[in-house]
């Protein structure tokens, strides 16, 4: 399956830390051509680009860097889907603060609890202490029900 080479490839740089500490340098900004800035969107589109899964041009020619554009793109392209059709691999856009914002992206890594919305995911730019700027990636655990989410299954995974 498609999802699970994304996946595999994400869970591979789990540990990974942007170096200097608090700097935002990262191989993935590196790669996308703006290293120094927040780093989430860049680690899932190079972890796509990685599995051969190249997202389109979401604003960037190497796929997306920044949420608002992501979620609009995929909204427009009907590549949202609800939270009952999401599938490993897929991408997950995160909104801390209920605003209609999103301000953190990750990938779809499975469920711990489907009935109770408690799903696995990997993510870059995050901490246990700065959600969406932490400076790691991470294999994370998220309680879907008390954070406003949005889930994209790109076309390149069908």
């Amino acid at each position: 399956m498609k999802g699970d080479s994304i996946v595999k490839i994400a869970f591979a740089e789990v540990g990974t830390k942007e170096s200097p500490a608090n700097s935002n340098k990262t191989k993935y900004g590196k790669w996308f051509g703006f290293d120094g800035v927040a780093w989430c969107a860049m680690f899932v589109s190079w972890c796509y680009d990685q599995a051969g899964l190249r997202l389109p041009k979401i604003g960037y020619s190497k796929g997306y860097a920044g949420c608002q554009t992501a979620v609009a793109y995929f909204r427009k392209s009907g590549e949202l889907v609800s939270i009952e059709n999401i599938r490993v691999g897929d991408i997950i856009f995160f909104d801390w603060n209920g605003d209609g914002r999103f301000d953190h992206t990750g990938i779809f890594n499975g469920w711990k609890n489907k009935e109770n919305k408690i799903a696995y995911t990997i993510e870059g730019n995050t901490s246990l202490t700065n959600q969406s700027n932490g400076g790691e990636v991470m294999s994370r655990e998220r309680n879907l029900k008390a954070i406003n989410c949005l889930f994209a299954h790109p076309k390149v995974l069908d």
